[in-house]
């Protein structure tokens, strides 16, 4: 029987699936990236950052975990080695600092990395290295799609059913309540409030009052090009004029000379393939453009129709812009 990551980390909790599978490589003497005779390389982000710096304590919390399981002898006699980064609550950090992970660092496995819009950046790359992303850290329903994404595994309670109960506990414990409810304008606030709905059941139109964030409508009259359409995917409602149209091309480098040094080369090239992968997860989660077009946008510009653009998801409905009344209109 063949030994891989899968394998390797099939069991219920990280330690004990780290433990178990130390005896049979130990037999084989044969590893995947990350382990050797000596030592097991884990990678994990957090934001010690940013505005939801707050969770940091989470990381080093964890860092102080393995460095206690090091100091008792380790797994099977081998050190683990976290790797904990950086990366602010920004996806397009996560994106930068999880592929030096992956693809310089060599981990075994992510661990326990933090936020659903960040996981949310790396899931599909992470199934698509075939490498564990593990017991990420957040309750969006969506980590339980074993059959697309086998690689990705969550462990707390989702947020739906979260919001379920502080919804049944508001209605048993007010009188008469009347809710505004502020969400995250993605997986993280949509689970929360389609959750919260559920739990207040029939009254929901009696009892939220207003509920946020806006519905915001995107209209392309002219031409939209490079992250202007990942921006543009991002509205609720898309339009677009008859004779529009959308281009997506390969990130650039701008600024090198032959003077450079090698680590400010390295340095740009990665911030280059964090934005293209994000770009990508962007375009492949909220659109359905074929990979043909999506991996020919690495090396080409490519132009899309107001007829594609309607076939593949980037917009809804073509339809010349009127002027709607009473509303706010932001030109971008």
């Amino acid at each position: 029987m063949k030994t891989n990551r899968r394998t390797f980390l099939g069991g219920v909790s990280a330690a004990a699936a780290l433990s178990a599978s130390g005896a049979a490589y130990a037999q084989k003497k044969k590893y995947d990236d990350g382990v050797t005779d000596k030592e097991i390389k884990i990678g994990h982000t957090n934001p010690y950052s940013g505005p939801a710096s707050s969770y940091g304590v989470i990381g080093k919390c964890e860092d102080a975990y393995w460095k206690s399981v090091n100091e008792r002898g380790g797994i099977n006699g081998r050190m683990v080695k976290f790797v904990t980064m950086d990366d602010g609550y920004n996806p397009a950090k996560t994106v930068e600092v999880v592929r030096q992970m992956v693809e310089q660092d060599r981990v075994l496995c992510l661990f326990n990395t933090l936020g659903t819009p960040t996981n949310s950046a790396i899931h599909r790359y992470m199934n698509q290295k075939k490498v564990p992303q593990l017991y990420v850290s957040t309750g969006a329903s969506k980590w339980g799609n074993y059959k697309e994404f086998p690689w990705t595994m969550g462990f707390q309670p989702d947020y739906h059913t979260e919001a379920v109960i502080y919804a049944k506990h508001i209605l048993a414990t007010v009188k008469d309540p009347k809710i505004g409810v502020l969400m995250q304008n993605d997986d993280y606030g949509k689970d929360y409030w389609e959750g919260f709905k559920e739990g207040l059941g029939k009254d929901v139109n009696k009892v939220v009052i207003r509920a946020m964030p806006l519905k915001v409508i995107a209209h392309n009259t002219g031409s939209i090009c490079s992250i202007a359409v990942a921006a543009f995917v991002a509205a609720t409602e898309r339009r677009c004029s008859d004779h529009s149209t959308f281009m997506i091309h390969p990130t650039s480098m701008v600024g090198q000379n032959e003077g450079m040094s090698w680590e400010r080369l390295q340095s740009s090239l990665n911030a280059a393939l964090a934005d293209d992968q994000r770009t990508e997860n962007i375009l492949r989660e909220r659109t359905s453009l074929p990979d043909e077009m999506l991996s020919a946008r690495r090396v080409r510009d490519v132009y899309i129709t107001p007829q594609d653009a309607l076939k593949f998801g980037i917009v809804h409905s073509i339809a010349e812009f009127t002027l709607p009344r009473g509303n706010e209109i932001i030109q971008i």
